[in-house]
């Protein structure tokens, strides 16, 4: 059987080396992170992703999974390597690529076997083939060397099903011999799988991420429209997603998309076309649509209120998204600064992400631990994230909790018909009828 080693124990690197391990498969997950490597070690995952820490540690009892800081070991015993680092943003919005060249330095130093190097980042379109010609260039070993692009598809939250059960799996590759190692690898999934070259395999990967990113910009763009006109984003969403050639997923109207994936991936690929000539429209106006998306309640609650000096605001939901800690790119943490820059007192709350948050806020906002404590005698509530806990809140304990009840609802979480019966509250959401039941001017109300 052959040896994998995932290079990099971030969220792709964890989660496909703990499920390749799932199948049977002999996985080592290296990094250069001690103490990553040392909470791997006992069990302990580095980052939230239901399901992810009891299959590591059930991997680790059955032997099939293991963790290192010894590259240089790794890679020389490697059969298959898995390169899984980030490509983080840089300041022009292309791809950074350099911990996927540091990676293929000590590749071409310290792999001795006849390797199959897998692309697994997400990386520029031609990415695949100048990395095989950096490592070519550097390494002495008489060794073969191929390499796949494989890239991932995994949404965060349902990233271990995503990975296990997924609707595709995608092979780029140059030979026949590098298409029949891949199947090997991945003999324990069952599911369709593509075979094409390395340039289109990389292009498949942009291409589906931004096309889910202009799906939600459509969508937020349709749903500011119906606010124009008076229609309910609700029932336009309902009937366009039972059409199936639409489908209702990523129709849900809100502050727009964050994350590792889609702000970076838009703008690579529109950086990217722009290099070879070519105007991605469709790209660029998702990535506009969605800058403005992410401010439109602020804007909202600033217009509302002329001032946000002193007042009292709650902040539920700091994630991008639910079932993850990760705040990056968060529409949240964006509102957050503009809120503390307009000199508001915020108080935040998140299932999982407040000591992410902590890090970046430390104590310019305050801290609550459970929703209903968040919004207790606030005078606005801005919603991001719609994790349960924050959608089971009552819209009656919205009127007993807080000082008046103002709320902005960039998730559409709760129904405007509910929200209208209360006898006081002022409830904006996105593409829906405003609640506006104050007697007095939002401006006039007393601190």
């Amino acid at each position: 059987m052959e040896k994998i080693v995932m290079a990099g124990v971030g969220y792709v690197g964890l989660v496909t080396g703990t499920s390749l391990a799932q199948t049977g498969k002999t996985v080592v997950c290296a990094d250069i992170s001690e103490s990553k490597i040392t909470q791997l070690k006992e069990g302990v995952s580095p980052i939230y992703e239901p399901g992810l820490e009891a299959m590591i540690q059930q991997n680790i009892d059955r032997g099939t999974l293991g963790f290192t800081t010894d590259m240089t070991r790794a890679y020389r015993e490697a059969d298959v390597i898995f390169i899984c680092v980030g490509t983080p943003e840089q300041a022009d919005g292309s791809a950074s690529l350099t911990y996927i060249y540091e990676v293929a330095e000590d590749i071409a130093n310290y792999a001795k076997k006849d390797t199959l190097i897998v692309m697994k980042s997400t990386v520029p379109v031609g990415t695949n083939q100048q990395v095989k010609a950096f490592i070519n260039e550097r390494r002495d070993a008489e060794n073969a060397l191929e390499i796949v692009s494989a890239p991932e598809f995994l949404s965060q939250g349902t990233a271990v099903n995503d990975t296990l059960h997924g609707a595709r799996i995608v092979f780029g590759v140059e030979t026949k011999q590098a298409e029949m190692r891949m199947r090997a690898v991945y003999s324990g999934f069952k599911q369709p799988v593509v075979v094409t070259d390395l340039v289109s395999a990389e292009m498949i990967k942009y291409a589906s991420n931004d096309f889910l990113a202009l799906k939600i910009s459509f969508i937020n763009d349709i749903a500011n429209l119906c606010e124009k006109l008076g229609a309910n984003i609700d029932g336009v969403t309902q009937g366009m997603g039972l059409d199936p050639r639409i489908g209702k997923q990523f129709l849900n109207a809100g502050v727009g998309y964050g994350g590792s994936c889609f702000p970076k991936d838009t703008k690579a690929l529109y950086r990217l076309a722009e290099d070879v000539g070519y105007d991605l429209r469709t790209v660029k106006a998702t990535i506009d649509v969605n800058q403005d998306q992410i401010y439109k309640l602020l804007h909202q609650a600033k217009q509302d209120f002329g001032s946000l000096v002193g007042r009292r605001v709650s902040v539920l939901g700091l994630t991008f998204k639910p079932g993850t800690d990760d705040l990056r790119e968060s529409p949240a943490i964006w509102n957050i600064f503009e809120l503390i820059k307009a000199g508001a007192d915020v108080t935040v709350y998140d299932p999982v992400g407040m000591e992410n948050a902590r890090s970046i806020f430390q104590d310019r906002v305050a801290y609550a631990d459970s929703a209903l404590a968040a919004i207790s005698d606030a005078e606005i509530c801005f919603i991001f994230t719609e994790w349960p806990e924050i959608v089971s809140v009552a819209p009656s304990d919205f009127s007993e909790k807080m000082r008046s009840v103002h709320i902005y609802d960039g998730r559409n979480c709760f129904d405007v018909a509910e929200m209208a019966a209360l006898e006081e509250v002022h409830y904006v959401s996105i593409g829906r009828p405003k609640v506006q039941r104050y007697q007095e001017e939002l401006v006039g109300l007393s601190k």
